[in-house]
């Protein structure tokens, strides 16, 4: 991490997890413990029936609520979906794209992503945009390539001041639910590729602005070695962050490296 140049971001993923009353109980579980957290910031990405009743439960608190997915269009025939107005308009803050399983079970593109991140953008959200690799593309050597395509596809057409807003989660998708991890030096040279990507294309004041997170099943164990990598600046956490106390646990290992 490295407070003097951006923020660090704990965000947690719920995936297909909690009903509203689940929400509730994990609100009054958390909230006690929380504290000021001075130094990172807090982000829940809840299943979107949730948001309105999080931003609720939430709101006496500095714990943004974001959504997990959203469309490109402004509105139209897409049974099921949701705009970016939609989620700004319930109080979401973030919105995760392109996570590897909305690419997998839903042929998101790289195209796609572009135009998600931009529709965000301009609603005044900020999208936690997800890259990774896997198992297969790293074992054949070409994670740096794959990451490189991926980035510069999904931040194609945005300025300089949306990039900054832009926060980049690396997620090996190896390293998903599967238990695995990569190592905090693995982490940490992707995380470090992926800003000199942006420092190419965008400068390195950008490059030193954009938050940078690891999302490959971080929990409460390892943390703070993950954190203490100088490129990685917070984590997005899906299954550590459905118990109060292991998101806790990486939140005040967040603030522990500050």
């Amino acid at each position: 991490m490295n407070l003097k140049y951006r923020k660090t971001i704990i965000a947690g993923n719920w995936k297909m997890n909690k009903t509203l009353t689940e929400t509730k109980a994990y609100a009054e579980a958390i909230k006690p413990m929380l504290g000021k957290h001075k130094w990172c910031e807090v982000v829940l990405c809840v299943p979107s029936v949730n948001i309105p009743g999080a931003v609720r439960l939430f709101r006496d608190t500095r714990v943004a609520i974001g959504g997990e997915t959203c469309h490109y269009e402004a509105s139209g025939a897409y049974t099921g979906e949701v705009t970016v107005e939609m989620l700004k308009d319930v109080g979401a803050k973030y919105v995760i794209i392109g996570h590897s399983e909305r690419r997998q079970y839903y042929n998101e593109t790289d195209f796609t992503v572009n135009k998600k991140v931009r529709a965000a953008l301009d609603a005044g959200l900020r999208p936690i945009l997800c890259v990774g690799e896997s198992l297969e593309q790293r074992e054949l050597g070409v994670t740096e390539e794959l990451i490189t395509y991926q980035v510069k596809v999904a931040l194609a057409g945005l300025t300089e001041s949306q990039v900054r807003r832009v926060v980049i989660a690396y997620e090996p998708i190896w390293a998903i639910g599967t238990g695995k991890t990569a190592t905090a030096e693995q982490a940490g040279a992707v995380c470090s590729h992926i800003r000199a990507i942006i420092r190419k294309g965008y400068g390195a004041r950008v490059a030193r602005a954009v938050t940078i997170q690891y999302g490959g099943s971080m929990n409460a164990k390892n943390a703070a070695e993950l954190l203490s990598q100088p490129d990685i600046d917070g984590g997005l956490i899906g299954g550590a962050s459905l118990k109060p106390e292991d998101f806790l646990a990486i939140i005040n290992a967040a603030n522990q490296q500050g």
